[in-house]
């Protein structure tokens, strides 16, 4: 028996066949977003304003419409085997409907309205709101924010619905439901609309099972006092339930039996936990992408400053699932690449047949720590752990004019890692216990460098993921749940989870210099990140000014 696991990521949607009895992965396929991610112009060309993320929702079903197939051509699977579906999705990155679930942006008279569109998981353009539920929290006392790490993300969903309201009223008018992406996804999918645990915890402000009262929220925002039962409702679907069945119609397009088992929606980097088997207290997994997720179960609960979230069944069912992250990681390396790497170095990556990145990285891993004399902060697209400030910058200190593309690149990667770091010592500080580092993604599975560079700065042996797609398989292994397949996710995990025998080691030498560099970060970290100097928002708030 089979199970399919789709992964909708920043840029693209990939779906993974999967064996169900070993968790073996017998085809793929990947379709890119043909509206990618929309910052600047929507698809008529109109321009947006600054901090802006937007995605069209055509691209997913788009993403169905072509992967399926292919994944069941590619494996030589009869669909008959095939007992199920499972979805995972960048979060927060809610949507505006109709009753039925049509989007806005379909509508012919608001396709030219931004506020109409999916607002990506990196749309920043909400801080103003994000900072207004944040203080407006702290005023009344409310006793959910510190499950957030004190402060919510201009990212999370309620930001999102909030800058809509203020801004655009008459649009916030004709919404009906508010729904993330992921259970959007799915309601397509089943004909039927469910709210996962996982995105309304971490994302929604869903805590013990509610949202925050009508009194908070109208405090908020007067048009907010009902929010909940207008635009989304309170009933939850728990990781591995049954959404639903897979209609006739979305059936027919993919050319899968109606009526197999539709899982309920999953977070990227949450599906990933199972797949690298990691289903108990204390392994901390690390997502790397575009961005880097950090995932982490406990089996108690504890308030830690600048995590994203602490939600019970979050990740596992019975255990208190952690979340915390980077903003960019991988974005990062690929801005240095297309905007400050000189010619020549594509041209040597060139006539040595490799990638740009594969050619830095061999460049950089001839240098000795420290030797570069370089410190950056990774804040390119924010800090997201543990400051929770989206209008922080990034910045590299120590450049000379001997200063060459691969040393830079290397400091970039450096600088990522320390984020890490940052964010192990701020859960270790709480009592949160990191036992164990397992890192999944594109980012090690092609970076030899890298790896070896977060094992020396963390000052920790970590293990690799055994999937290049754990988020999919993670995403399959919940659809053989929900098929019956498995009585739970840690039956699936035992089974279908994957790691390589490979584990990184910490080089001993290079602990002691990178630990006099992280207490440089760490000046550096608290300097420009806790209000010493707040340069980086003066500098943004007068870039802004000009392109207004």
């Amino acid at each position: 028996m089979y199970t399919i696991g789709l992964d909708f990521g920043t840029l693209s949607g990939r779906a993974v066949l999967v064996d169900t009895r070993d968790g073996g992965e017998i085809a793929e396929a990947v379709f890119e977003y043909p509206h990618a991610v929309m910052d600047e112009t929507l698809p008529s060309g109109k321009r947006l304003p600054p901090d802006w993320a937007l995605q069209h929702p055509q691209d997913y079903i788009d993403v169905f419409a072509n992967t399926i197939p292919a994944v069941l051509a590619q494996g030589g699977v009869d669909p008959a085997d095939v007992k199920g579906i499972g979805i995972d999705f960048t979060a927060s990155s809610p949507m505006p409907t109709k009753a039925d679930g049509t989007p806005l942006c379909f509508l012919a008279e608001l396709k030219d309205e931004p506020h109409a569109y999916i607002k990506l998981w990196k749309h920043h353009a909400a801080q103003r709101q994000a900072d207004q539920i944040n203080e407006t929290a702290r005023q009344m006392g409310e006793n959910w924010l510190p499950r957030y790490g004190g402060k919510i993300s201009s990212e999370w969903f309620f930001s999102k619905l909030l800058q809509i309201v203020q801004e655009r009223p008459d649009i916030y008018a004709q919404i009906d439901k508010f729904v993330e992406a992921a259970d959007w996804v799915i309601w397509q999918l089943t004909g039927v609309e469910t709210r996962n645990t996982c995105t309304a915890g971490y994302k929604a402000l869903v805590q013990d099972g509610d949202f925050p009262s009508k009194a908070y929220f109208k405090a908020l925002e007067p048009a907010f006092e009902n929010v909940v039962d207008e635009k989304i409702g309170r009933e939850f679907a728990e990781l591995g339930e049954r959404a639903g069945d897979l209609t006739a119609e979305m059936a027919q397009m993919m050319g899968l039996p109606a009526g197999i088992a539709v899982a309920v929606a999953n977070v990227d980097a949450h599906a990933t936990a199972p797949a690298v088997k990691a289903t108990e207290p204390g392994v901390m997994v690390m997502v790397m992408g575009t961005s880097t997720c950090h995932i982490l179960s406990g089996a108690d609960l504890k308030e830690v400053d600048g995590m994203c979230g602490v939600v019970k069944g979050g990740v596992i069912p019975g255990l208190y699932g952690y979340e915390a992250g980077q903003s960019a990681v991988g974005d990062i390396f690929a801005w240095f690449v297309d905007n400050a790497v000189p010619p020549e170095y594509h041209e040597a990556a060139a006539g040595a047949g490799i990638g740009i990145h594969e050619y830095l990285e061999r460049e950089a891993a001839k240098q000795r720590v420290g030797e570069h004399g370089l410190i950056a902060l990774d804040w390119w697209n924010g800090n997201r752990s543990t400051l929770v400030d989206v209008d922080l910058n990034g910045m590299i200190l120590g450049m000379t004019l001997a200063t060459r593309a691969p040393e830079i690149y290397r400091a970039l990667i450096e600088a990522t890692a320390f984020g890490t770091r940052e964010i192990i010592e701020a859960f270790e500080a709480k009592g949160v216990e990191v036992k164990e580092l397992v890192a999944a993604g594109g980012l090690p599975e092609k970076n030899a460098l890298l790896r070896q560079i977060y094992a020396d700065i963390t000052g920790r042996t970590f293990k690799l993921s055994g999937s290049a797609q754990a988020p999919a398989l993670g995403s399959a292994m919940h659809a053989a749940v929900a098929a019956g397949i498995y009585p739970d996710i840690r039956a699936a995990a035992a089974h279908m989870g994957k790691l390589k025998e490979e584990v990184v080691t910490p080089i001993p030498e290079n602990q002691l210099v990178y630990d006099k560099l992280y207490s440089e970060y760490r000046l550096l970290y608290d300097y420009f990140g806790r209000g010493c100097n707040d340069v980086m928002k003066r500098l943004k708030a007068i870039r802004h000014d000009a392109l207004s």
